[in-house]
């Protein structure tokens, strides 16, 4: 009975992997028709409060939200395979762009067209989040405030102190407010397995970066920039972008290389963040891949694995709920000021680059195309261009 259910777990995930495109947004759609409409392993009420759960933690929410759901139904092993299905399409396939990258048997056109329709789906990324996340003037002064910090003092630190101190400003303006009414999960991991978890998250979180200039190791540093990365990242995969860049660019690779890696994570289902087994194939080839797509993802487990004996208590507390909405608002600001930095600044050279970011646009928020079908078109565009120039 077990064997049936962790196969059909696998074949669901898989299937999710190789046709959920257009972000984490589409993904939960994508979740929610599978899961709750179709195969029915929980109904809606109990699938918006693990979409809140997930939306409550850093790291990807459409990955958390599928390895939450594989543990309900599976046990830990359960949410492994429903991760596992969900991620592993994507990271194959950017692991082999990778490869045709840096093997020269990619035209530096397609390239150029990758990294052009990184402006068009960060900026859409950024419409849709700044609705939700900064509708009123504070929470919109949060937002232009973290970007503006961000863009004079760029580093990582930096970003970690503003989303910190956007969470007490959040604290400060709506902690009397009422916060909503929760639905109880039925969750089957005990609080001892969630006191380890925590342990563990913790336990890597500092320990990675004092034993780094001990351990000289590429894969070391590999393990502890997509760990670091992976456990401090609010609001989805875009907010990565700006964090990793200045993790690994230029040490391990160019501008170019890491816009056009992201470019191409647009065109492929699954998680953003397997941008990791592209970044991992550059920085260390095949065990660069796994060291980098295990470490990005392992913060999401510990976490979710952490959370779910507790999530009941937790999420009913107006603080709690009061912090989220400003440090919600500070991932807005952080998307804003990496729509310049990195994303423009690198890809828009000439006028013909900013037209087609503005054809792209287009495509995404009025025409409403696929991701994956506007970025094949970039790709073309760009290839076009260079081809004249």
């Amino acid at each position: 009975m077990a064997n049936k259910k962790y196969i059909e777990i696998l074949k669901a995930s898989t299937k999710l992997g190789l046709t959920s495109f257009g972000g984490p947004t589409a993904h939960l759609g994508y979740f929610r028709e599978e899961y709750v409409a179709k195969r029915k392993w929980l109904d809606d009420k109990a699938y918006a409060d693990l979409v809140a759960l997930c939306q409550f933690l850093p790291g990807p929410a459409s990955s958390q939200v599928g390895i939450s759901i594989g543990i309900l139904r599976g046990g830990l092993f359960g949410g492994f395979l429903s991760w596992f299905g969900f991620t592993m399409p994507s990271v194959i396939l950017l692991m082999l762009f990778a490869l045709l990258i840096t093997n020269g048997s990619f035209d530096s056109g397609w390239l150029q067209g990758l990294k052009i329709v990184a402006v068009a789906v960060v900026a859409h990324a950024l419409l849709g989040m700044g609705k939700s996340l900064a509708p009123d003037k504070p929470r919109v002064a949060i937002a232009v405030g973290a970007a503006s910090a961000i863009l004079l003092v760029p580093t990582a630190w930096a970003q970690i102190a503003i989303i910190i101190l956007a969470g007490i400003i959040g604290y400060v303006l709506y902690r009397k407010e009422k916060a909503p009414d929760t639905i109880r999960l039925a969750l089957a991991v005990s609080k001892k397995t969630g006191m380890a978890a925590w342990a563990l998250f913790f336990g890597l979180l500092v320990g990675l970066p004092l034993l780094r200039p001990v351990i000289d190791s590429v894969y070391y540093a590999i393990f502890d920039i997509f760990y670091r990365v992976g456990s401090i990242v609010f609001g989805g995969g875009h907010v990565v972008l700006p964090m990793l860049e200045r993790e690994v660019v230029p040490v391990w690779m160019s501008p170019d290389l890491f816009i056009s890696g992201y470019g191409a994570a647009q065109a492929v289902p699954g998680p953003l963040f397997t941008l990791s087994g592209y970044l991992g194939q550059i920085m260390g080839g095949g065990l660069g891949v796994l060291i980098a797509v295990v470490a990005m993802f392992l913060p999401s487990f510990l976490l979710v694995i952490g959370i779910l004996p507790f999530w009941n208590t937790v999420r009913s507390k107006p603080g709690v709920q009061a912090a989220l909405k400003g440090v919600n608002a500070g991932v807005v600001g952080i998307l804003l000021a990496a729509l310049y930095d990195p994303v423009f600044v690198s890809a828009i050279q000439v006028p013909a680059d900013f037209v087609i970011a503005i054809l792209s646009f287009a495509l995404l928020v009025y025409f409403k195309w696929a991701p994956w079908k506007v970025v094949l078109v970039a790709a073309v565009l760009g290839a076009a261009a260079y081809a004249f120039q």
